[in-house]
């Protein structure tokens, strides 16, 4: 049986709705929806997409760290936009992040997010190798 590591990050939505920010079973890591929100509960980047992905890269990076994994074994990442017109601003953070690394991307956008302040959500998936 493969190992199940859960991540958490002690946020009030990862109890309210039971989840993990991440899980890593064997070589597979997933990294759940993530959005601009700080440990105290604040919107980071409000207004600023683009600023909202990057936090959220770096709230993404630190959860793969903490699976034993890099930026280097994603394999898919999944960006959903409260509006499609940010996505040149968004795409532009993701090449930023991933740049010659290319993960198969699916961008889209959806009619909202839990908080009308949240302009992105990002979620991706890794492979470790073994």
């Amino acid at each position: 049986m493969l190992k199940r590591q859960v991540i958490l990050t002690g946020t009030t939505w990862e109890e309210r709705v039971g989840y993990a920010r991440a899980v890593r079973v064997g070589s597979i890591v997933e990294v759940a929806g993530t959005t601009a929100v700080n440990s105290a509960g604040e919107v980071i980047g409000e207004g600023d997409a683009a600023a909202q992905a990057r936090y959220i890269f770096d709230k993404i990076r630190h959860a793969l760290a903490t699976a034993e994994a890099q930026l280097e074994h994603v394999t898919r990442t999944r960006i959903y936009l409260t509006d499609i017109n940010h996505w040149e601003a968004v795409g532009a953070v993701h090449q930023d992040v991933f740049g010659q690394i290319k993960p198969a991307c699916t961008l889209l956008q959806v009619a909202a997010l839990i908080d009308p302040r949240l302009l992105v959500e990002i979620e991706v998936s890794a492979v470790v190798d073994l």
